[in-house]
């Protein structure tokens, strides 16, 4: 695998990394039909965890088998595939070498009142199934937000000492966040800035709205350009060690295709590394899922 100069400098942003480490974000990079590219699609497979298996895998039932998740990234030449530890289990010898893999090691389901995460795989997992990274999710403004920290940070440092990646969901909620407040961009963008100071290699947010969450942040942002999607994009990237860290944004909710493709677009705009798409891949069928992935794949590559 040879690297490219893009690759390379992004690579030089690592400066605290061992090679095994920067060998793994490099595997991801290098990947699928974007490698190389500094751009980056990966398929994440957590919401039978996070939503239950009907409301994930009924609209397209092929989805209940692990091994499908697997085989649609490999085909439609993404970058990596996450998933809880029983799913990447499941296919693990099957795809050995195949597509660099991300364990998801903490979750959260849709029976719990807390807004927290249990810890569900380990280092030592990932390093078992061939996995490039760890994924971690942490809920900036929950009431338990500090011990989720005081996780990632002790399992970062675990991960990075054997060559592991870190990316981490920082998805902010709980506590006295109103359901505007957690899209909205100076929260993001908080949350954003809060997993790059956790030592993430790579962090994943939510689109971000143009409300401000925060009254104390309200005269900071008086003089920021927030007034469309890829400016508040502009400003979460900027966030994030003013992009010296890889930054991917969410697909959320299923949603048609025009308004899918119409966010990736302003998403790329405003310099994103790329997406992660989950639902809005897996629900659809297979063939209609390939086609979307190929246009956003597209619009990261400049031509849509």
């Amino acid at each position: 695998m040879k690297t490219t100069q893009k690759v390379r400098k992004i690579l030089s942003y690592y400066e605290s990394d061992n090679p095994g480490t920067k060998a793994n974000l490099a595997r991801i990079l290098m990947q699928g039909k974007l490698g190389g590219t500094g751009k980056v699609v990966i398929l994440p497979v957590d919401q039978g965890f996070e939503h239950g298996p009907a409301r994930s895998f009924a609209p397209n039932p092929v989805g209940y088998d692990p091994h499908y998740h697997f085989q649609l990234a490999i085909d439609a030449g993404l970058s990596a595939y996450a998933a809880p530890l029983g799913m990447i289990e499941a296919g693990a010898d099957t795809f050995a070498g195949q597509i660099p893999t991300i364990l998801k090691v903490n979750s959260a389901n849709s029976l719990a009142r807390m807004k927290d995460q249990a810890i569900t795989g380990s280092v030592g997992d990932a390093l078992r199934l061939g996995c490039s990274a760890i994924g971690f999710t942490i809920y900036p403004g929950s009431d338990d937000q500090f011990e989720m920290m005081e996780e990632i940070r002790e399992m970062a440092e675990e991960a990075k000492s054997v060559g592991l990646a870190v990316v981490v969901w920082s998805y902010p909620r709980g506590g006295d966040l109103t359901k505007e407040a957690e899209t909205a961009v100076d929260i993001c963008a908080y949350a954003a800035h809060m997993a790059a100071l956790l030592g993430a290699h790579i962090i994943k947010v939510k689109p971000p709205t143009a409300a401000i969450g925060l009254d104390a942040a309200k005269k900071a942002y008086a003089d920021i350009d927030t007034s469309t999607l890829s400016k508040r994009i502009e400003h979460v990237v900027q966030s994030c060690f003013n992009g010296r860290r890889l930054v991917v944004f969410s697909g959320g909710e299923a949603k048609g295709l025009d308004g899918i493709l119409g966010e990736i677009r302003e998403i790329a705009a405003g310099g994103a590394t790329g997406s992660i798409i989950g639902r809005n891949t897996f629900q659809r069928p297979r063939d209609e899922a390939i086609a979307m992935l190929n246009q956003i794949i597209d619009i990261y590559k400049g031509r849509g």
